[in-house]
């Protein structure tokens, strides 16, 4: 079914009970709230041309009002059908997702409000002392999305981790709409968590179009996947590894193993669980681990949430000794995506660190497909420093 209206009419009004998904044919739209107790209102941002309003339940009530600028014309996908856009994507709201792990349950958002989304982390995650900045990013990342025409992805992206967050709490993800041009959007979203923005995102999108194409960046010679081993048989080593203290061994087979849903093959064997110095760089294979839908967005937000993982720690690699104890925390993240990417097939991540100075680490990164194709390039910032936390006080055993 359709809908039409003229300039000035109202398409939805804030308070009533929602008849399904809007998506806009022709013509343009604004969005706006009333001040709460007045009949004045303001301006929250313009619909254009294939953005889309409402959501798929009988039950939900508009936040906002949508008024017509032009003459509109709105394809309107009605509750009962509305089944029709669940899919394997980060557009889903499939609450069956929360039953598994995978990338698409993990960047599974719910929509609150236009523009603002809840996302969680999943009990069955795997964990690690503070909540994984790629989830921060995947998420935030799949909110920006979902706010922009579906002809333009991500093509640069900077994130700034503000404060810690609770594993424990949802994730309030706000999308301001800072521009929409015509070959380009940008949006900025900040995550919420008790009232605290603990993380902000600023992406940058892109319509594809035809232009100018080197490279000079070089792939460098590593073992194909194929032949290396995956990270459950690394795991399984640990346990009968000679080179590894008894107590490390011991931790490892009483503790639970919780596989991440990204697939990691390292290049050449990691030295950092030995506490021996090596050089500051990495090279690994990793992908999803399951088969994703051709969404390029849902890709981008998959390579966006895997590119955290084993990246600052890095620039720890010339520092290591038995015996250390270290503190590690990102502090600002930025990706540049140059080509498409599928998340779901191999992808070599080469890591570099060029300095390390005043408590904080700096690495690089470039990602290259099977072919040697740059895909993305990024670079990170952390803190990183020994850990000052008191020893326990020796206790006699007499």
């Amino acid at each position: 079914m359709d809908a039409e209206a003229d300039g000035g009419e109202y398409i939805v009004c804030e308070g009533e009970r929602g008849d399904g998904v809007y998506f806009i044919w022709e013509g343009e739209a604004e969005v706006f709230r009333s001040i709460t107790g007045d009949e004045e209102s303001h301006t929250e941002f313009q619909l254009k041309c294939y953005d889309y309003f409402g959501y798929s339940t009988s039950t939900y009530i508009h936040h906002a009002n949508v008024i017509a600028l032009s003459k509109l014309t709105c394809l309107v996908l009605p509750h009962e059908h509305c089944s029709l856009l669940q899919k394997k994507s980060i557009w889903s709201t499939d609450k069956s997702l929360e039953t598994c792990l995978s990338m698409e349950s993990i960047l599974n958002l719910e929509p609150i409000e236009v523009d603002i989304f809840q996302g969680i982390n999943l009990p069955d995650a795997p964990k690690s002392e503070r909540v994984f900045g790629g989830l921060l990013i995947g998420q935030a990342l799949a909110a920006a999305s979902k706010t922009v025409d579906f002809l333009k992805v991500v093509h640069g992206l900077h994130a700034y981790f503000l404060i810690g967050g609770d594993f424990d709490e949802p994730f309030i993800y706000e999308v301001h709409r800072l521009r929409d041009g015509k070959s380009f959007a940008t949006r900025r979203v900040d995550a919420i968590q008790k009232g605290n923005m603990i993380f902000t995102l600023l992406a940058s999108f892109q319509k594809e179009e035809e232009g100018f194409d080197h490279q000079e960046a070089t792939m460098p010679a590593v073992p194909p996947p194929g032949m290396l081993w995956p990270m459950e048989e690394v795991h399984e080593s640990f346990l009968t590894n000679p080179l590894l203290p008894r107590t490390y061994r011991n931790m490892v087979a009483t503790g639970k193993y919780i596989p991440w849903p990204i697939e990691i093959r390292f290049c050449e064997p990691s030295t950092s669980t030995y506490g021996i110095k090596s050089p500051p760089s990495l090279r690994y294979w990793l992908r999803a681990k399951d088969k994703l839908s051709d969404d390029q967005a849902l890709h981008r937000c998959v390579v966006a949430y895997a590119s955290d993982l084993i990246f600052l720690n890095v620039s720890l690699n010339p520092h290591r000794r038995k015996g250390l104890e270290t503190i590690s925390a990102s502090l600002n993240h930025s990706m540049w995506f140059h080509r498409s990417v599928r998340a779901d097939d191999w992808i070599c991540f080469v890591i570099y660190s060029p300095v390390a100075n005043n408590a904080r680490g700096f690495v690089s990164g470039q990602m290259f497909d099977r072919k040697g194709e740059l895909l993305v390039s990024l670079t990170q910032e952390g803190l990183i420093r020994k850990d000052r936390s008191p020893n326990p006080p020796v206790t006699s055993k007499l």
